[in-house]
């Protein structure tokens, strides 16, 4: 490792993680509120588990932030709402969220890669989870029987 990472750079890229994922909580929350009909119970548990997840990413980003002596901020990022509860669109926003939220990882990871082991490992686990979290909404999305990534279908 050559150099540290631009420490002001790096506190503020951790800082939209930690606000991405607290939107993520909220917005998760709120679709597993918003879901009715027959499959409502396993994909209101999902929903729930993704609120976890992203309570606990926002907590690892905090405690990162502040392991750099820095402060944690108290926003939340954007929470779009479009009023638009039919479980397709919920699952569309949350693809949109989770595509912003891997390309901030993937901003961090420049940044760091080379300079910083921990947070390089950081940023590619996050990485990996977001990019393998934004499959599965993507598997959802499909027409059963449909073997076309959805994203690139439609």
């Amino acid at each position: 490792m050559s150099s540290k990472p631009d420490r002001e750079s790096t506190l503020s890229l951790l800082n939209r993680i930690l606000e991405l994922e607290l939107a993520g909580v909220v917005r998760y929350t709120h679709y597993a509120l918003m879901v009715f009909g027959y499959s409502r119970i396993p994909i209101v548990s999902w929903m729930r588990e993704q609120a976890d997840e992203s309570l606990a990413h926002a907590r690892e980003a905090g405690e990162l932030i502040t392991h750099l002596g820095g402060h944690p901020s108290l926003s939340i990022g954007p929470l779009l709402e479009t009023e638009q509860h039919e479980i397709g669109a919920i699952l569309r926003e949350s693809l949109e969220h989770e595509r912003l939220a891997l390309e901030t990882y993937k901003e961090l990871f420049a940044l760091v890669e080379g300079q910083s082991v921990l947070l390089e490992e950081y940023a590619r686990r996050m990485i990996t989870e977001e990019e393998m979290h934004q499959g599965e909404v993507d598997k959802m999305l499909r027409t059963p029987g449909d073997v076309a990534i959805f994203s690139e279908a439609g």
